[in-house]
């Protein structure tokens, strides 16, 4: 399967798409943030985690 033909989701955090990984292939639905960066980030604004 290419990538392209995965699904996606839009981090709320940073703003940019990211993709199903297999090691998320139990949990897609809860999955929110596309890293352990935006999950610690997730209180602060887009701007400020762009800084």
């Amino acid at each position: 399967m290419k990538k392209s033909d995965l699904p996606t989701k839009i981090c709320p955090v940073c703003q940019r798409p990211f993709a199903w990984r297999k090691k998320w292939r139990d949990c897609w639905d809860e999955v929110r943030y596309c890293s352990e960066r935006c999950r610690r980030n997730r209180n602060k604004t887009a701007d400020e985690v762009l800084r």
